[in-house]
């Protein structure tokens, strides 16, 4: 298996992400509010899938020795700086997650959720806990939870095919569909949210996906049993996603 066979393999559930019908039932400013409120925490839990790579990529203990692929060290690091020290519209440098928040604010969406679990999580309260006892709509649990059981495998090349194929590669392309009209329908009021979403389509383009698709294929290397598990964690992935998308599509319904 290869690169190619992989994108084969997640084809139909990369489809249905990209053309999830989603899209089109975000009409209104609180129809917005209600996406960002379920996606802040793809925005979120995408920050542990990458720093879980740089665990397993780069070192980070010390002292120093070095690890893996003087390439794929840089891939992540790079990666890890432009997600953890970006900079907003005002040229002020956050993260992409505190970038995110505030254009939650400007929106309008609720934050009090996301804001809860990361007091949680910096209290010590692990992850399935949260996911336990919490009150997150279960299409947010599932791909939490995907997420975290999927970092838990400690394996670099089941990570780097969902960071890859679930993540990277597929940002460009589904966060095209949102940012369309926008600033048309909504004048002054998304204006962080579109500046976010532009940004993510400017570095998460070829740039990046084709730096991750290395990545998995140096992880995989020769090892048939790890291209097999590579496709079957990515096809996962994108039907968490889908389950994510349709979540919100539920939630307007009701």
């Amino acid at each position: 298996m290869n690169i190619e066979k992989i994108q084969e393999t997640i084809s139909a559930n990369r489809g249905k992400v990209i053309s999830h019908p989603l899209y089109a039932s975000l009409e209104t400013l609180d129809d917005i509010r209600l996406f960002m409120e379920y996606h802040v925490y793809a925005v979120w839990d995408f920050m542990s899938l990458l720093k879980g790579l740089q665990q397993q990529l780069t070192c980070v203990q010390v002292p120093w020795v070095p690890v893996g692929n003087a390439a794929t060290r840089y891939l992540i690091n790079e990666i890890v700086t432009g997600e953890e020290s970006d900079i907003d519209m005002n040229g002020q440098r956050c993260s992409h997650f505190e970038l995110y928040e505030k254009a939650m604010e400007q929106a309008g969406a609720d934050t009090g959720h996301i804001k809860a679990l990361i007091a949680a999580i910096t209290a010590g309260t692990p992850v399935h806990t949260i996911l336990a006892t919490s009150t997150l709509p279960e299409a947010v649990k599932g791909f939490l939870g995907f997420t975290f059981d999927v970092i838990a495998t400690g394996k670099a090349h089941v990570m780097a095919a969902v960071f890859t194929f679930g993540r990277e590669d597929l940002i460009p392309d589904m966060f095209h569909e949102l940012v369309k009209d926008l600033d048309r329908k909504f004048p002054g009021k998304l204006g962080t949210f579109i500046y976010y979403l532009e940004r993510h389509i400017e570095v998460d383009g070829d740039h990046h996906s084709q730096l991750a698709m290395q990545m998995v294929q140096e992880l995989c290397g020769d090892d048939p049993q790890k291209w097999e598990e590579a496709a079957e964690y990515a096809a996962t992935s994108l039907f968490w996603r889908a389950q994510l998308w349709s979540g919100i599509v539920q939630e307007k319904v009701f």
